[in-house]
């Protein structure tokens, strides 16, 4: 077996040597060795590192689209997903000035990108209580402007005010979260806000948590990552509690004009017996006939 490892095609092994180093590569994948435990830890996080950059990339189109799809923001909390990408933000630039692996943080610069898209839509499609604020035009213009200031100001600072920048990602992604959880909470629903990336963020969250520690080691991320694994779960668990609550309230509405079909028979045997009196209504008379040319007629009395 090793016969045919040891001879795969160039292309491969330059990829599986770029990914997990010639040291693992040569162990693993040329001699079979399964017993090297740090090396399998190692492929593991990056197969998991890439996997979660992959999954981050799209994790919050299905969010997008249902905000496209229903042209609503209903249950989207603004200042939640400011702070979050914020965050996501934040944690990105930090990684990539202390040159981590991409795979330990890609998907941060992905849902950074997604997160900023979102947050314009959010004030394109206003709740009620933000539509009578200001005209969207400025406010839009405001947003993006400050989305562009803030991606220069990450890129160039020095590298000691980013990390206690990457310190404030624990209270952000703390702040980020609580205005979600507490508009759920009020409102007994979750709104537009997507399954999928509520789940995908917790599965994301706890992959992270493993490729951090094998591969980066910085406590702060790590203790990042913990808070916003335990605030997704409590988004989650409202998902769960909060489901279907919607179309509850949608079946709860009787259209006017509209009779089930017990409310039919009901009212069919309640008409028998019954003599049903229209009374056709008259147009008024009106008091003055006037002529074309506006002038009254008047019988002349002798």
């Amino acid at each position: 077996m090793t016969a045919i490892t040891q001879n795969l095609p160039r292309f491969v092994s330059d990829l599986g040597i770029s990914i997990i180093g010639e040291k693992c590569y040569s162990s693993l994948v040329e001699n079979l060795n399964v017993g090297d435990v740090d090396c399998l830890k190692y492929s593991l996080s990056k197969g998991l590192g890439i996997g979660i950059v992959v999954g981050g990339s799209v994790m919050k189109v299905p969010q997008l689209l249902l905000i496209l799809r229903g042209r609503s923001a209903r249950g989207l909390s603004l200042p939640a997903y400011v702070l979050e990408t914020l965050a996501y933000a934040i944690t990105a630039a930090y990684s990539y000035r202390n040159e981590f692996p991409f795979s330990t943080y890609g998907e941060n610069l992905f849902l950074t990108i997604q997160n900023t898209i979102i947050t314009l839509l959010i004030i394109y499609f206003p709740t009620p209580s933000l539509r009578n604020a200001q005209a969207i035009g400025p406010q839009l213009a405001i947003a993006s402007a400050a989305s562009v200031a803030s991606a220069a100001a990450l890129y160039t600072l020095p590298k000691d005010i980013l990390s206690l920048l990457q310190m404030a990602t624990l209270p952000l992604s703390l702040f980020s979260k609580l205005p979600q959880i507490t508009q759920n909470s009020r409102a007994q629903s979750t709104g537009q806000l997507s399954a999928f990336a509520v789940v995908s963020q917790i599965v994301g969250c706890l992959a992270r948590l493993f490729t951090t520690a094998t591969e980066v080691g910085d406590l702060i991320v790590t203790a990042g990552f913990a808070l916003a694994l335990v605030l997704n779960l409590v988004l989650g668990a409202q998902m769960w509690m909060y489901w279907g609550n919607d179309q509850k309230e949608d079946f709860g509405k009787t259209q006017i004009g509209s009779l089930s079909e017990k409310e039919k028979e009901d009212w069919a045997s309640e008409r028998q017996g019954r003599v049903d009196v229209v009374v056709t209504p008259k147009s008024p008379v009106p008091r003055h006939t006037a002529s074309p040319s506006g002038r009254k007629w008047a019988r002349k009395v002798d």
